[in-house]
Formats: structure tokens, C-alpha cells, sequence
């Protein structure tokens, strides 16, 4: 795989960025020592703007490349995982229930590493900015920057992404146009009844038996409403009820995650949700209310932007080691919301033979960083051009 000798020479440097932010992880908004470290290196590397406290936390550094061009925006997430690493790595967390279970600080490290070449090189047309973005693991910090004016205060044309991915030879690549992940939302249904003694179920009305039923009908959205060919998962991962054996309690509640791959099933499955626990909860004589929140859409690729990344990926590892039409996945990434504005591709990498993805046995594979660094070094080249 073709590395340039300075990418090559500044792996290490970067690893021992990456090790530092495994170290001492920090979940959601509350990225306070990474982004300044973040912005500290960018500083250093003498980027020609910075920012940082957008959406919140996040941090962004521009650097102009040495003709003119468009501004191509890369982006990387800072937060970790409220989790507990159990890796005994000699970089592993300090900071107790906490934990890089995802990846983010190598993504976040990459991105700085390409930073430091394109301000030592400056041999790209246009601008490029690079996003530090905080509380992509369900916090919507994505959203946040948007709406704090990351693409009215600065001219960015397109974005782009990249995660690894555990069980992928590492430095293959897989992409595909249009719809790559899945919306994810959030739901909680609160069921709430009459309690009482155990023995006199006839004086209560049972909470515990609308949950089940709630929960046996629900599968029907999925297996019965939605097109076999349009992906959904409806999955119910809480259920709480009840305090001992001979009590009947008069809440229960019900939390889960909906999936789609399409807008419009999503706001189907949204819908049904709730029609049919309210309903249920109707016929067996208690109340059921159901809240859903909204985390992220549908991570929609463009086909042009798609192709493009294929292609760059394809220069750099080979074509055989490039999936450019990956069957889409479940899971869900809140760079949606930055592809709501402009268009953009976001790519997988393979990590290797390692723990999956948000286990405490996980660490990003540094053997990754000197082809994530090239690829955007590559992509920033190509898609900065005018003449593409």
C-alpha cells in the first residue's frame, strides 16, 4: 500500500496522540480536554483558521491550500462511551467508566495527522476543513454544529467521513451510494395501571401483562408492515416492572431502539409504535405513553462524492480491497446530520482482527493511522479540484 515516507515518518507521532486521547476519555459535550488538546495541536501546526466551542464543544481548523479550489470539510469525532475498558493496555482509560470503545480517538488522531501534512505540504487546491466534532454517540453534537453556523461560517462545499470497522482485513475499504446507515431513535413507553395484592388480580389492572402483550405486538410492525424490502428493527432492550413476588405494580415501562433505512419508513414505524401501545394499553384498561427521541437519520451518501471516495481508496489499497456497494448496516451515525446540508461520502476501513465495536475489549489498530492519514491526504486532493 503506497504510504508517502512523511506519512510513513509521522505514525508514531500520531499513535502517540491517539494513546494519550485513550487515555483520558471524555463522553458527550463534556469534551473539554480533548478539543483543547485538539486545538493546541492545530495551533501548532500553524493552521490558518481555528475555532473552537462550536456546537458546544467542538473545534474547527482551516488550512488553504497552495491554488485556488473549493473548501472540502473532513470530519472526527471526539467522545468516547460511558463503559468500563477492561483491555489492560499500558495507554488504556483512566478516567473510571470511560472508555474509547468506538474508535473515535484514532479517527480523531488521523484527522490531526493529516492536518499536520496538508499545513507542511499546502499541495491542494482550495481549503480544507477539518471538524472536531463532540457527541456523536447519541448526543447529537453533529446537529449542534450545524446549527451554530459551521456552514455559514465557513465555505464548505462537501464532507466527508471515515470509521473503522473490527473484523475487516485491515486497509480494506467499503463504502455505497445513497442510504449507508441506518436512522436510530430512541423510545420509551410508560405503561400505568391500578396495582394491588397479588392474590386479587381482578382487583387490579395488570400493568405486567399489557408490557407483554405491548411488547409481542409490536413485532408485527417490522414482520408484518414494513416492505421485506425495506430494512427496519424495532428492538426492545428494557423492561422494568415491579419490586417483590406478591405485589402487583401499577407502572411498567418499556425502552428500546427503531432503525430504517428510509425516511418514510421511519416515520411509519414512529407512528405505529405508538398507535399500537396506546392501543393495547386501551383494550387491557391502562394508560400507556410513549415518547420517542429523535438521534439521528439516515446516513445518505452521495453517489458522485461515493464514487470518488471508491475511487481514491482504490489508488491507495488496490481495487480488490474496495467494496464500493457494502450491503448498508443497522447502526447509526450522526454525520447525517452534516450530509443534511452538503453532500458528502463517509467510508469504512477495516481495523483488523480485533474486539468489535463498542466492547470494553476494543483499541483502535494503530497500524490503521498511516492509511487513514493517506486516504485523506488522497481525498482532499482529488476532491478539491476544481476541475471535479
Amino acid at each position: 500500500m503506497p504510504v508517502n515516507n512523511r506519512i510513513a515518518d509521522l505514525a508514531g507521532e500520531i499513535a502517540g496522540w491517539r494513546h494519550d486521547f485513550h487515555a483520558h476519555p471524555e463522553v458527550l459535550y463534556e469534551v473539554h480536554r480533548t478539543a483543547a488538546r485538539v486545538a493546541e495541536l492545530l495551533e501548532s501546526f500553524g493552521v490558518d483558521d481555528l475555532a473552537t466551542g462550536v456546537g458546544r464543544t467542538g473545534v474547527v481548523g482551516v488550512i488553504h491550500g497552495n491554488r485556488p479550489g473549493k473548501m472540502i470539510g473532513l470530519r472526527a469525532e471526539l467522545d468516547a462511551l460511558p463503559m468500563t475498558e477492561a483491555t489492560g493496555l499500558a495507554h488504556a482509560s483512566q478516567n473510571e467508566g470511560r472508555m474509547h470503545a468506538c474508535g473515535h480517538d484514532g479517527h480523531t488522531a488521523m484527522l490531526l495527522g493529516a492536518a499536520k501534512y496538508f499545513a507542511e505540504t499546502r499541495d491542494f487546491a482550495g481549503s480544507v476543513a477539518l471538524i472536531f466534532q463532540p457527541a456523536e454517540e447519541g448526543g447529537a453534537g453533529g446537529r449542534a454544529m450545524a446549527e451554530d453556523g459551521l456552514f455559514t461560517r465557513w465555505p464548505i462545499e462537501e464532507v466527508y467521513a471515515l470509521h473503522n470497522m473490527p473484523g475487516v482485513p485491515l486497509g480494506h475499504f467499503a463504502t455505497r451510494p445513497n442510504a449507508i446507515m441506518a436512522s436510530a431513535d430512541t423510545f420509551e413507553i410508560v405503561i400505568e395501571g391500578r396495582g394491588g395484592h397479588a392474590a386479587w388480580p381482578h382487583a387490579t389492572a395488570d400493568v405486567v401483562v399489557a408490557a407483554g402483550q405491548i411488547i409481542t405486538a409490536l413485532q408485527s410492525i417490522v414482520s408484518r408492515e414494513t416492505n421485506p424490502l425495506l430494512a427496519a428493527v424495532v428492538s426492545i432492550t428494557q423492561m422494568e416492572a415491579g419490586s417483590t413476588h406478591n405485589v402487583m405494580p401499577d407502572r411498567a415501562r418499556l425502552a428500546g431502539t427503531l432503525r430504517a433505512l428510509d425516511p418514510d419508513v421511519r416515520v411509519h414505524v414512529e407512528k405505529r409504535l405508538i398507535e399500537i401501545a396506546e392501543g393495547v394499553a386501551w383494550a387491557l384498561n391502562v394508560k400507556a405513553r410513549v415518547h420517542v427521541d429523535h438521534i439521528c437519520g439516515v446516513v445518505v451518501n452521495d453517489p458522485s462524492r461515493t464514487a470518488l471516495c471508491a475511487r481514491v481508496a482504490g489508488e491507495l489499497a488496490g481495487r480488490d480491497k474496495v467494496d464500493a456497494t457494502m450491503v448498508p448496516l443497522m447502526g447509526g451515525d450522526d454525520f447525517c446530520y452534516l450530509l443534511d446540508h452538503r453532500p458528502g461520502g463517509y467510508v469504512f476501513v477495516g481495523n483488523g482482527d480485533t474486539s468489535g465495536l463498542h466492547t470494553v475489549t476494543y483499541d483502535f489498530n494503530d497500524d490503521l493511522i498511516p492509511i487513514g492519514v493517506s486516504y485523506w491526504v488522497r481525498l482532499v486532493q482529488a476532491a478539491s479540484s476544481p476541475s471535479l
